[in-house]
Parts: C-alpha cells; sequence; structure tokens
C-alpha cells in the first residue's frame, strides 16, 4: 500500500520535475495531454447508466441514445484527437532528442515501450489475477468475463496508439518529406472507408481505425516542425474550416451528430473514426492553435504547472484504472443495497451524477495512490537484466537487425493480446477473464521489450 512517506516521496519528486523543466518545453502539450485524459475518465463517469436487469443481475450502458440534446456537446468533449494530436507533437520531439544523443528509431521505440507498458502490464495482471481468484471461489464465469471486459475497455484505445507508436518512426520520415499531403492522403483513405461502410460492406472501413488517428497525429509532427504555427493564421481557417464542414456533414450529409458512438446509429464516427470525426477534430486543432500562446504564458508564470507535471506523471495510470475505479465502487453500493438507479433524464438521475463523480473520483485516487508509483517511478527506471536468458538470445538482442525485428514482435504481440481481448464477447467463460491466446501473447510481447530494454545495444552499432 501507498504509505505516507511514499506519498511525501512523490509530492517531492512532483516539485523537482516542475522546478527542473526546461524553458524550452511545450508546457501546454502537457497540459493538453491532461485534460484530454480526464475529459475521456469524466465523460465515462457520467453518460453511463447502471441499472438492474429483469433477473436482478447489474448492467451498464451509455445514457447518449436517451439524451439526443447532448449529440452537440460532443464535438467539445470527444477529445481523443486532442490526444492523438499532442501524441503526435510529443513523439516527434522524443524520437528527434533521441537522434541528437546517438540514438536510433529502435531504442525510441524501446523507451516508448516502457513508459506505456508497464502500467498497463499492471493492470492486466491484476485482472487475469482477480478473475482466476474468482473462478476458484466458484464465481459464475460469464460474470467474471463480463467484469474484465469493462475493466479492460481503456485498452481499446491503447490499441490504436501502440500501432500509431510503432509506426512513427516510418510516419514521422513521410512527414519530413511529404508534410501536410500525408494526413490528406490519409483523410483520403478514411473518406473511401465511409463510403464503403455506406454501401453495406462495414470490413472495408476497419482500416479508418487506424487511417484516421494516423491523420490526426501527424498534424502534430507538423506543429513540431513549424508547418502549422500556433496563432491566427493556421488557427482561423482550422476553427472555422473545421466548424463548417462538420455542420455540412452531419446536418446535410450522412454522419450522425454525435461524436460518441450511439447505438443505433447507421454510422459511427468513433469506432472507426470517420470524416466527421477529422473535421471536429480540425476544428479542435484552430481552437488550440489560437489558445497556445496565452495559456503557455500562463502556465510559466502559474503554480498550475505543478498540478499539471502531477496530473501527468500519472496520467497513463488514471486512464487504465478509471473504469475499475467505478466497477469497485458500484459494486460495494449494490452490495450494500445503497445503489440508486433512477430514469435517465430525470432530475434524480442530474442529482445522482454529483455524488456519483464525488465517489468515482476518491476510488480512482485510492486506486492511483496503490499503482501509481509504477508509472511515476518507471519514466526514469532501468529494466533489470532476467536471468535464465541463452547467451545466443542476448548476443543478437545488441545487434541492430535482430534487436529491430524483436522489438517489432513485441509490439505485434501485446497489440495483439490486446486486440484479441477486446475482440472475444463480453460474456464469454475464460479461466482468466481474457482468452488465454491473448494473455500469453501479450505477456511475451512485454516480457520481450523488457528484456530488450535490460539489453543495451552494443556501442559499436550504435547510430
Amino acid at each position: 500500500m501507498y504509505d505516507m512517506d511514499g506519498m511525501g516521496a512523490a509530492s517531492r519528486g512532483v516539485r523537482r520535475r516542475a522546478e527542473q523543466t526546461p524553458p524550452s518545453r511545450e508546457r501546454f502539450i502537457d497540459l493538453l495531454r491532461g485534460i484530454s485524459i480526464l475529459a475521456v475518465v469524466l465523460g465515462h463517469w457520467l453518460v453511463t447508466v447502471v441499472g438492474y436487469g429483469k433477473d436482478g443481475e447489474l448492467t451498464a450502458r451509455s445514457a447518449l441514445p436517451d439524451l439526443p440534446w447532448a449529440h452537440p456537446l460532443t464535438w467539445v468533449v470527444q477529445v481523443m484527437p486532442v490526444f492523438f494530436f499532442v501524441g503526435g507533437y510529443a513523439n516527434a520531439v522524443s524520437l528527434a532528442a533521441e537522434r541528437r544523443r546517438g540514438g536510433n528509431a529502435t531504442e525510441w521505440l524501446l523507451n516508448r515501450s516502457g513508459r506505456l507498458i508497464r502500467p498497463t502490464t499492471t493492470l492486466v495482471l491484476v485482472m487475469a489475477g482477480g478473475a482466476l481468484v474468482a473462478r476458484l471461489f466458484d464465481a459464475a464465469p460469464a460474470r467474471v468475463r463480463l467484469v474484465v471486459w469493462f475493466a479492460s475497455i481503456p485498452l481499446w484505445f491503447l490499441v490504436a496508439y501502440l500501432v500509431v507508436v510503432l509506426l512513427t518512426p516510418a510516419m514521422y520520415a513521410l512527414h519530413r518529406r511529404y508534410g501536410l499531403a500525408v494526413p490528406v492522403a490519409l483523410t483520403g483513405l478514411v473518406a473511401a472507408g465511409d463510403l464503403a461502410r455506406l454501401l453495406g460492406e462495414p470490413s472495408w472501413g476497419n482500416g479508418n481505425f487506424l487511417f484516421g488517428w494516423l491523420a490526426i497525429h501527424q498534424m502534430g509532427f507538423a506543429w513540431y516542425d513549424g508547418r502549422l504555427a500556433p496563432g491566427i493564421r493556421a488557427g482561423l481557417p482550422l476553427l472555422f474550416g473545421g466548424f463548417g464542414a462538420s455542420l455540412l456533414l452531419t446536418l446535410v450529409g450522412p454522419y450522425p451528430v454525435s461524436m460518441i458512438n450511439v447505438p443505433g446509429e447507421r454510422l459511427h464516427n468513433m469506432a472507426p473514426p470517420s470524416l466527421a470525426l477529422l473535421t471536429v477534430a480540425a476544428a479542435q486543432l484552430g481552437a488550440v492553435l489560437l489558445l497556445r500562446d496565452r495559456v503557455e504564458r500562463w502556465l510559466r508564470h502559474s503554480r498550475a504547472w505543478m498540478g499539471v507535471v502531477a496530473v501527468n506523471s500519472v496520467i497513463l495510470t488514471i486512464f487504465l484504472w478509471h473504469v475499475s475505479a467505478a466497477i469497485l465502487l458500484i459494486g460495494a453500493l449494490n452490495f450494500a443495497g445503497a445503489l440508486p438507479t433512477p430514469s435517465v433524464g430525470s432530475v434524480a438521475w442530474y442529482i445522482w451524477r454529483i455524488p456519483l463523480l464525488i465517489m468515482s473520483t476518491l476510488m480512482l485516487a485510492l486506486l492511483v495512490a496503490t499503482f501509481g508509483s509504477i508509472e511515476f517511478r518507471g519514466a526514469r527506471q532501468q529494466d533489470r537484466h532476467p536471468r535464465g536468458i541463452p547467451h545466443s538470445l542476448v548476443r543478437a538482442a545488441t545487434r541492430p537487425m535482430p534487436r529491430l525485428a524483436l522489438v517489432v514482435a513485441g509490439f505485434v504481440c501485446v497489440t495483439l493480446g490486446m486486440l484479441g481481448n477486446s475482440l472475444l464477447p463480453s460474456t464469454s467463460p475464460t479461466l482468466f477473464g481474457w482468452p488465454t491466446p491473448a494473455l500469453i501473447a501479450y505477456l511475451s510481447g512485454a516480457a520481450a521489450l523488457r528484456f530488450l530494454r535490460a539489453t543495451p545495444l552494443a556501442t559499436s552499432h550504435r547510430s
């Protein structure tokens, strides 16, 4: 458990990081990252409807089908595009820094894998271990799987982001050669995928899961290298052009107004990303560029920067565990017989959002206090070299080409593991709550990447 000494050390660590922030750091990027993730957390908590089915079992669904007035608000609160845009900027910065230090894309990917996969593996192991214990106590297999399925909802997003990270070195090279033509081409592919979906071929639109997020990620590259400068010149056209195009596509065109998937809609905007989501993302990006200079000055002369540093030091932990916090809270209230289930849209339902938000925040704070140190300390922690690894494998891991192949294989295994879990139906019984092959794939990939991080590239091979 996270004791008071640990909390004090964390507080001192946050203060030290805040004070040591280099003048060249784009603080606005960190603020946007924190806002985007916190908005997702709050959105999930507030829009989820929990009730009881005919058999008395707990059920959960989205409130959006019952709240059509809220659909236009999703143009503001759907901030995953902001996160991918911020990710593009941050990935370009760190990749350039790695190369200035004499490193290469392989070492950059390994560094990124540590920051993303260490906290994620903690969640995966806790879910699998908890599911196994529940099965040993004769819990219903379908119910165990359902709980794990809900708890692993954040991993759906991480699948897309890990693929984007893996492709970053190649996509940044394309950006340096072709500039803004790359996101334009990707947007065209998204439009083609939407057309296929509208014509009754939804499988042809699955490429939008990649093309859509890559298009937004590329815009972060453009900000980093100055092709998309903050201010009125780029901000106003993007804001008004994106907003106008969004109105045209949703009010005249075939796209729904909500930028968060609503069950029953003919076409969804979020999963996979649609052309309408990209136009909303353009408007959001325009607003970001217009606000940048003023907010950046404020962060450089405000104590708020320490809060931004604190949130970002455990931002992935917050994101990964926020659904688990809600599950634990709802389970506790249900066990105590104190779970309100007012009708969606009623006065009681709106009032219940306030204590629900407060209690969910407290539960999440407890989980972050328990698991946050893995992310907080792991950012600068060196992995220990695992024992019992054959010398031939260690030797191969220090050579550039085998090392790159192992890194790619590690990313692919981790991604396939999470994807396999997401695709398995929510009530299909499994021993660990996860499909066993997917769990093996994930843990194998995570172990391979950890091994490579603990095995430095031979000095003579560095480039």
